[in-house]
C-alpha cells in the first residue's frame, strides 16, 4: 500500500498448544506499517470448540491455580530435556498466552519470535479474585537466532481480558502494557503505553 506499508492476507488453522488438536481456522489481514509501529492485525476465527467448552477450560485452568496452598514459584520451564512438571503446566499455559502479546508487538516483516522458555515465574497473592504472576521469559528471535529476555507481569480472571505488562532487556524504551479482548486467550489485543509495574 503506497505510503502505508505492506499488507498480507492470511488463511491458517490453529491447534491446541497442549493436545495438538485442531482448534479452528482463521482469516487475517496484517499490515506492517513503514514506521516502526506494531503490525495492524484484523482477524476472524472459527473455533472448533463452542464458547461454553472454552469457558469450562478457562475455569478449570483458573481453579488449578487458585487452589494452590502457597504461591507458585518455578524456574526453567520446560527443563533442559523439554519436560514440564504437571503442577507448572497452568503457569506455562498463561506464559504462552501472555508472551504472544510481546511477540506480536515486537514482530516485523523480517523478525519473528517463539517463546523458548520460562526462565522464572512467581505468583503474587492478591486480595481480589484475579491471579497475577511475574515471569522472565526467553524469546527466540528468528532469523537472528538471538535469545531475548523479557520481564512480564500477567493478570487474569476468566471472563476478563488477559492483561500483560512487559519490558525486554534488548529495548531502551519504557514498559509496554497490553490486554486481550477475550477471556483466557491473547486474541484481539489492545495496546496502551506508559504503564508501570
Amino acid at each position: 500500500i503506497p505510503d502505508s506499508g505492506r499488507k498480507y492476507y492470511l488463511q491458517f488453522t490453529t491447534e491446541d498448544y497442549k493436545s495438538g488438536e485442531n482448534a479452528g481456522s482463521c482469516l487475517a489481514t496484517v499490515l506492517y506499517p513503514k514506521t516502526k509501529s506494531p503490525p495492524v492485525v484484523n482477524i476472524k476465527c472459527m473455533s472448533t470448540k463452542d464458547q461454553k467448552q472454552i469457558q469450562e477450560e478457562d475455569n478449570s485452568l483458573y481453579q488449578k491455580i487458585r487452589h494452590q496452598t502457597k504461591p507458585i514459584i518455578g524456574n526453567n520451564i520446560p527443563d533442559s530435556y523439554g519436560n514440564i512438571e504437571p503442577a507448572l503446566e497452568p503457569v506455562w499455559a498463561l506464559a504462552v498466552a501472555g508472551s504472544s502479546y510481546i511477540m506480536w508487538e515486537k514482530s516485523t516483516e523480517n523478525l519473528g519470535y517463539f517463546m523458548a522458555q520460562v526462565k522464572s515465574v512467581k505468583q503474587w497473592i492478591r486480595k481480589d479474585d484475579f491471579i497475577e504472576f511475574d515471569y522472565t521469559v526467553l524469546l527466540h528471535e528468528i532469523p537472528t537466532q538471538e535469545i531475548i529476555s523479557c520481564h512480564m507481569r500477567l493478570t487474569w480472571l476468566p471472563g476478563h481480558p488477559l492483561k500483560v505488562k512487559y519490558f525486554c532487556a534488548s529495548e531502551n524504551q519504557g514498559l509496554e502494557d497490553g490486554s486481550g479482548m477475550e477471556s483466557g486467550s491473547a486474541a484481539g489485543i489492545l495496546h496502551e503505553r506508559g504503564a508501570n509495574f
